[in-house]
C-alpha cells in the first residue's frame, strides 16, 4: 500500500506507475482516493472544530451556573447535545469513508524502482547473468518423476487415490534427499548470519490481507472453514505477520531471518506440460529468507538475497541464471523482484526455482510496522527470497547430477546430511 500523500500531492507519478504496470484500469482509483480523501478531512476537520466548541461551552456552564444564569447554562447544555449528536454521525461517516480509501488503497499498485524493466507480462522479463558451468550429458535424460521411480522414490498414483491430483509420497533416498536439503539450506542459512524461525503454518485474514494482494489471496490460498484461519502459502506470511502492530528500536535492524514450513497453495489456472510431476502441486516445503530493515538498506539487501540463492545452488552442482521481472510481471506490492532460475539439462533451458522480492514499505504499511528512529518512527521496508522449496528443487538436482546408468551423484556439501553417501542408485 503507498502512503496517501503521494496521491494527495502527486497523483500523476502514481497514474504513471499503474501505466508502466499496464493496469489501466485502476487509473480510475487514483482519483476516487483523491475525493474519498477530501471529504475525509473535510469532515475531520468539522468534527474536531465541533469538539473545540463542546469543550467551550462545557466551560461557559460552570461559569454560568455561577453568576445564577440557569436558563442561558441549559441552553448551552441543549446546545452541548446537539452537537454530541453531530459529532457521532461525523465519526460514523469518517469510518465508512476510511474503508473506503483503504479498500481502494490496497487494489492500488506500488511505486515501482526506476531500475525495474518496463514489460507486459513474464515474457519480456529480462536476462542478468548465468552462474556455473552446464553440465555435458551424453545420455537421454528421462522426465523428473522417472527418474524418482527408478530409483523408487516417488509415488503419484497413491497420492492421487488419498488426496487428488497435484501430492506426493516420497520414499527412500528420495525422500531423504528432501529433507537433506532442507536441512542443509537451514545451516546454509545460519552461517551466513540469519536467525532460524519455525512459525505458525496458519495465518489470521487481517495477516493476509497485509501481506499480499487480493488476487494473490485468491489465487494460492486455503481457508480453513468456520474459522478466521487460512494455510500459509510461504512461510513469509506468518514471518511478516509476526510484526503487526510492532514498533522496532532502529538500532535492532536488521532483523535477518530464515524460516523452515511446509506450504499450502491452490495453485488455480491451468499449466503446461512440463508443469506435471511435481513442477506444480498444492503441497510442499521450503527453507526462507525474510529480512525487516531500514528502507535506506533494502536495496543492499536485496543484491545479498539474491546472492545466496544463487551460491546455494551453485555448491549443489546446479547452474543457475538471474531474471528480472519486468514491470507488467510483478506483484503489485513489489517494489522490485527476479527469479533464480535452475538449468534443466534435460530440456535444455532454465526454469524458477526461487524469488527474490523487496517490498518497500508496502507490507509494513498495511500492518503498522514501524521503526523507532532518531527523528521519530516511520515504515520498514520487507524483503524476501526464497533458499530452496522441494520437491520441485529436486528436479534440477537429479537431472543435473544424474549419471548414465541411473545413479545420482551427491555434492560434498550435501554429504554429511547424506549419511556421507557420494552417490544413490537404485
Amino acid at each position: 500500500m503507498i502512503d496517501i500523500r503521494l496521491i494527495r500531492e502527486n497523483p500523476e507519478l502514481v497514474k504513471e506507475n499503474i501505466r508502466k504496470k499496464f493496469q489501466d484500469e485502476k487509473l480510475v482509483l487514483v482519483d476516487e482516493v483523491k475525493k474519498l480523501d477530501e471529504e475525509y478531512r473535510q469532515i475531520r476537520k468539522n468534527a474536531d472544530d465541533l469538539r473545540a466548541r463542546r469543550n467551550q461551552a462545557s466551560k461557559e456552564i460552570g461559569g454560568l451556573m455561577k453568576q445564577g444564569q440557569k436558563e442561558a447554562a441549559e441552553k448551552i447544555k441543549a446546545e452541548i447535545s446537539q452537537i454530541g449528536q453531530q459529532i457521532d454521525a461525523m465519526e460514523v461517516k469518517e469510518e465508512e469513508l476510511a474503508k473506503e480509501i483503504r479498500q481502494r488503497m490496497l487494489v492500488i499498485p506500488n511505486i515501482i524502482d526506476p531500475s525495474v524493466p518496463i514489460g507486459k507480462d513474464d515474457s519480456e522479463n529480462v536476462v542478468l547473468e548465468e552462474f556455473g558451468t552446464k553440465p555435458v550429458k551424453n545420455f537421454a535424460i528421462p522426465y523428473h518423476t522417472e527418474i524418482m521411480e527408478r530409483l523408487n522414490g516417488i509415488d503419484l498414483d497413491g497420492a492421487r487415490k488419498t488426496s487428488g491430483n497435484g501430492f506426493y509420497y516420497l520414499f527412500g533416498d528420495v525422500a531423504r534427499l528432501h529433507s537433506a536439503v532442507l536441512t542443509y539450506a537451514r545451516d546454509f542459512m545460519i552461517d551466513r548470519g540469519f536467525t532460524y524461525v519455525i512459525p505458525p503454518y496458519m495465518i489470521r485474514s487481517d495477516v493476509v490481507t497485509g501481506v499480499m494482494s487480493f488476487s494473490e489471496m485468491e489465487n494460492m490460498m486455503y481457508k480453513i472453514e468456520g474459522e478466521d484461519l487460512y494455510l500459509i502459502g510461504t512461510s513469509e506470511h506468518s514471518m511478516i505477520g509476526r510484526f503487526i502492530d510492532t514498533i522496532i528500536d532502529e538500532d535492532q535492524l536488521p532483523l535477518t531471518l530464515t524460516s523452515y514450513s511446509p506450504c499450502f497453495r491452490k495453485e488455480v489456472g491451468a499449466h503446461g506440460i512440463e508443469e506435471r510431476g511435481v513442477y506444480r502441486i498444492h503441497q510442499f516445503e521450503k527453507q526462507e529468507m525474510i529480512v525487516v530493515c531500514r528502507p535506506e538498506d533494502s536495496m543492499q539487501w536485496y543484491e545479498k538475497l539474491w546472492q545466496n540463492s544463487v551460491d546455494f545452488f551453485l555448491s549443489l552442482n546446479i547452474p543457475v541464471r538471474t531474471l528480472e521481472c519486468c514491470s507488467g510481471d510483478l506483484a503489485d506490492l513489489k517494489v522490485k523482484s527476479c527469479d533464480v532460475e535452475a538449468w534443466s539439462p534435460r530440456q535444455q533451458k532454465y526454469f524458477e526455482v526461487c524469488s527474490c522480492s523487496n517490498l518497500g514499505d508496502a507490507q509494513a504499511r498495511r500492518l503498522q510496522i514501524r521503526i523507532n528512529g532518531k527523528d521519530g518512527k516511520y515504515f520498514a521496508h520487507t524483503l524476501n527470497d526464497t533458499v530452496v522449496a522441494p520437491p520441485r528443487m529436486l528436479i534440477a538436482f537429479l537431472e543435473n547430477n544424474l549419471n548414465e546408468d541411473g545413479s545420482v551423484n551427491i555434492p560434498e556439501a550435501l554429504r554429511p546430511y547424506m549419511g556421507n553417501k557420494e552417490v544413490i542408485g537404485k
